[in-house]
């Protein structure tokens, strides 16, 4: 039986913690001038991967 492989561009953007799975936030890497701080204070913080998902990422991990 060959060894698993985890999916190697979900091994770079998601962490398992305890009971969920952290992922980055989309919309914070350039042209934040135009943005409200409003805005960009609620892209700040930690997200996690919705229920729906979980799933499909667990199994791209191998966990």
């Amino acid at each position: 039986m060959p060894k698993m492989k985890s999916v190697r561009g979900a091994a770079k953007r998601f962490k398992i913690g305890k009971n969920k799975i952290k992922r980055g936030s989309a919309f914070r890497s350039h042209i934040l001038t135009k943005m409200s701080s409003t805005r960009k204070r609620d892209l700040r913080g930690p997200h996690f991967v919705d229920s729906t998902n979980e799933k499909a990422v667990r199994k791209m991990l191998c966990k």
